[in-house]
């Protein structure tokens, strides 16, 4: 635990009068933070939310290419935060997933893993929600919420004792509050601050993400092609004006090469993607810039401190093979928002040791989990070794033939 004074070094003591008390300090604004603090403040609890950027600068009109997949679960917490609601144009819903594994430019395996959602019974998977789409949501949610005061942009020292947290917004106020939670990325600086060691482990890979326009209709299909470079997932969006059949690919490849494609001219880009996608969308071309980033699993040593809790990806970052990274982070908020509404209810101390260690609990063995299961699925599925593909060919097809199993998988894409 840290042993640091409630006045960060350097800046002067503060009364009690220059202090503006509320319940919960958030640092990071992105979907998981935001989240928090929609469902927090709509539950009587008064939220602080402090973030280095403009929010309203990430609501440019321009289409950027970027979208969340947003699995069923996800969707049901985005309601409970008033969030969901406030979507600015539809969404593509995901109805069918298949599975397939293959090389470049060859004909994929005959034997193939293909979900539908009229035999889960649930429902869609999930949803393609454009990134402004949701920042657009977040904003608009923020405004109605009178517990939930925004500072951003702002730089902050945050402060930890036994009995509170002091947040100093630097050049504004300074925040007194019982619990703060770091939402704050992958490098996120509380983590850092509280001595919380990472586990890390780079792939080699990376994620090169885009939007494009197709000629045929996806019909809500989301495809995911295994190759030796990794997996490469066309997933369906709701169409525009100007490109009513839309897709998201998320395309991995060793860094190397990665680096490569995305010094390419668009045309050729585009020509090496319908390589991998294969010819049932017809012709395709780029919507937007194209976006790139190093692939790698990373794990927090604990997710709790005194009076501090970690959630999405200041805890945890996992391979993007299954889609459920944002998915894992929205469930730390459930259990989170659980614990400490139910705390407040019940007049406790929201920064209290016991319930920390409970939302640790319940979290760490579940990410741990999904975190271990996207590297397996990595390392088995990008390995052209002739043996891993014939037992992954058959694994495949035996789940598509067992209907328990087949349904087992659906209900953990949907995250429920």
């Amino acid at each position: 635990m840290n042993d640091q004074n409630l006045n960060p070094s350097g800046l002067p003591a503060l009364s009690d009068r220059d202090v503006i008390d509320v319940d919960v300090v958030i640092q990071g604004a992105g979907p998981a933070g935001a989240t928090l603090a929609c469902c927090l403040a709509g539950a009587g609890i008064r939220v602080a939310m402090l973030d280095r950027m403009d929010l309203g600068s990430m609501e440019a009109p321009a289409f950027d290419g970027r979208a969340y997949a947003i699995a069923a679960g996800a969707r049901v917490l985005l309601e409970r935060a008033g969030i969901w609601q406030l979507l600015p144009w539809p969404v593509g819903p995901i109805d069918e997933i298949r599975i397939s594994d293959g090389k470049v430019g060859r004909r994929a395996s005959p034997l193939f893993l293909h979900f539908d959602q009229k035999e889960a019974g649930q429902g869609s998977f999930g949803w393609m929600v454009e990134a402004r789409a949701l920042r657009i949501a977040i904003n608009r949610r923020i405004a109605q919420l009178p517990n939930l005061q925004l500072f951003a942009p702002v730089e902050a020292e945050i402060a930890f004792n036994d009995d509170a947290i002091k947040a100093q917004i630097i050049g504004g106020p300074c925040l007194r509050a019982s619990l703060a939670v770091g939402a704050d990325g992958r490098r996120s600086k509380l983590r850092e601050q509280a001595g919380i060691g990472l586990v890390t482990l780079p792939y080699g890979q990376s994620g090169i993400v885009c939007a494009v326009a197709h000629e045929k209709p996806h019909n809500n299909v989301a495809l995911e092609h295994f190759l030796p470079g990794g997996p490469f997932a066309q997933l369906p969006m709701h169409g525009t004006e100007l490109a009513p059949h839309l897709s998201a690919l998320v395309w991995t490849e060793r860094t190397s090469f990665a680096a490569r494609l995305m010094a390419l001219p668009d045309e050729v880009f585009i020509r090496e993607a319908l390589r991998r996608l294969g010819p049932h969308l017809g012709a395709i071309r780029l919507v937007g810039p194209k976006w790139s980033y190093p692939l790698t699993l990373q794990h927090a040593s604990r997710y709790v401190d005194r009076r501090l809790a970690l959630i999405a990806d200041a805890a945890h970052g996992m391979h993007p093979i299954a889609g459920q990274g944002l998915n894992v982070g929205f469930r730390d908020v459930e259990s989170l928002v659980e614990l400490l509404t139910d705390a407040h209810r019940a007049g406790g101390d929201l920064g209290d040791v016991a319930l920390l260690a409970a939302y640790e609990s319940r979290r760490r063995p579940d990410n741990l989990k999904m975190l271990l299961a996207t590297d397996l699925l990595d390392r088995l599925f990008s390995s052209n070794n002739p043996l891993l593909r014939l037992a992954r060919d058959v694994g495949i097809a035996s789940v598509h033939r067992l209907p328990g199993l087949k349904k087992r998988f659906m209900r953990e894409a949907m995250a429920k």
